[in-house]
Parts: structure tokens; C-alpha cells; sequence
């Protein structure tokens, strides 16, 4: 059985540091409130934007009011999209791990946060499509941190928990995959810190993308031996 890997995007594959966090400046400064600074947004990014938005309101906007700031926030990150600046680009490496794995037979998945649009557009901007086997999002089902979008890529793929590694840099990421019964690989250069990510249940942390190809490649060894 070959090995399969599932990525998450924000943070992970792709610096969406600064459009999201600009994102949510814009949108709560439309609806006339103070906003989140960057260590507030930053502990949000992973779950499902509603729950995200949510956690950064103030605790007694009404549901209504809610749904018209989530709205907000989609306007300001597709105004960043279409702006004609290079936002979400790739982390360096990000391509040569991927590639990596796709040459040495590996399937690959992933698992975001992002809206079923977002998730289109980013996997179209940087031509992901030759990469992914399986990609799942928030609009498919529960969001992070429940499993469902781990399970779900493993039943797409016809791919056994054991035999399956997921790599994000949030707590959130962790979480979800360890539900699933699936192994952990952290990474210490997105929206959650290193410790954040370790104390959440990472099985490896790394810091480079190369000790992440490292990393991957001694999992599928691992699994081979013991297959």
C-alpha cells in the first residue's frame, strides 16, 4: 500500500500570513469594531471561518450580525485576490516536497480550512491539481479539529490510518489527524508556534522544508519495514 500524505495549505504549503490576517483587519474595521491583532487571528486560523470569526467577535454580537461580519471578511480576501498582488505564495520548497513524493509514488491529500472557492483558487494559481489526489475542505463536512476531513481522504484514496502522515502547523491539524488515528508532522513556520504545535500531539516537528522531505521519506521506510 503506498504511503499517503495530507497537507494542510494556510501556513503549511502556502504564506497566507499576511492576506488573512489584512483580511480580518478590513473586515471587522468595515463593520466599524476594533481589529483582532495578529496574535488573535493567528490562534484562529484552521477552523472553519465561522467558527473563526466567531471566536474574534465581540461575545454579544448576535448571530445575524455574525454572519454579515463572516461576509465582510470573504469581500476583503477576494478583493486581496483579484488585486493583482502575489498574495498566498508558496513557502520555498514547497513544490520540490510535493514533487518529491508524487516521484516516488506517494498519494497525497489534503485537508484545509479554506472555503471550497478559496481551496479552488489557490490549487488552480499554483497548478496544485498534478499534485492532489484527494482535497477536502470546510464546506465538505465538520471542520477542524474533528477528523472528518482525515477520514475522508483516506476513504477517497482507499488508504489505511497507519499508513498515512498528516503535516500542518496548527494545534488544530494535530488534533484532527490524531483522532483519525493518523501519524503527525508539525511544522514551526505558519500561524501556530512551534510549541502550540508540539504540545497539541506532534509526533515531529521541523523547521526547514527539506528536514520535511527528510522527515516523509523515513515515515514510508518505516511503514515498509514494518508492511
Amino acid at each position: 500500500m503506498r504511503p499517503l500524505a495530507i497537507f494542510d495549505i494556510d501556513g503549511t504549503l502556502v504564506d497566507s500570513r499576511a492576506v488573512i490576517s489584512g483580511a480580518m483587519r478590513d473586515a471587522f474595521l468595515a463593520h466599524g469594531l476594533t481589529p483582532p491583532a495578529y496574535e488573535q487571528t493567528r490562534k484562529i486560523v484552521g477552523l472553519s471561518l465561522l467558527e473563526a470569526v466567531d471566536k474574534l467577535a465581540p461575545r454579544d454580537m448576535d448571530h445575524d450580525d455574525l454572519l454579515v461580519l463572516v461576509e465582510r471578511y470573504k469581500d476583503a480576501f477576494v478583493s486581496a485576490r483579484t488585486s493583482g498582488n502575489d498574495f498566498e505564495p508558496l513557502y520555498a520548497g514547497a513544490l520540490d516536497v510535493l514533487t518529491s513524493l508524487k516521484d516516488k509514488g506517494w498519494k497525497i491529500g489534503v485537508a484545509t480550512g479554506k472555503s471550497r472557492r478559496g481551496l479552488d483558487a489557490i490549487i488552480d494559481k499554483h497548478s496544485f491539481e498534478r499534485f492532489f489526489d484527494a482535497h477536502y475542505c470546510a464546506d465538505d463536512g465538520p471542520g477542524k479539529p474533528h477528523p472528518y476531513m482525515v477520514q475522508a481522504n483516506l476513504d477517497a484514496l482507499d488508504s489505511r490510518a497507519d499508513h498515512a502522515v498528516m503535516i500542518g502547523d496548527t494545534s488544530f491539524d494535530m488534533i484532527m489527524a490524531k483522532a483519525a488515528g493518523v501519524a503527525t508532522i508539525g511544522v514551526d513556520w505558519g500561524f501556530h508556534t512551534a510549541q502550540e504545535v508540539k504540545a497539541s500531539g506532534a509526533d515531529y516537528l521541523v523547521s526547514t522544508m527539506d528536514a520535511l522531505n527528510e522527515r516523509l521519506l523515513n515515515f514510508a521506510n518505516n511503514i515498509s519495514v514494518s508492511s
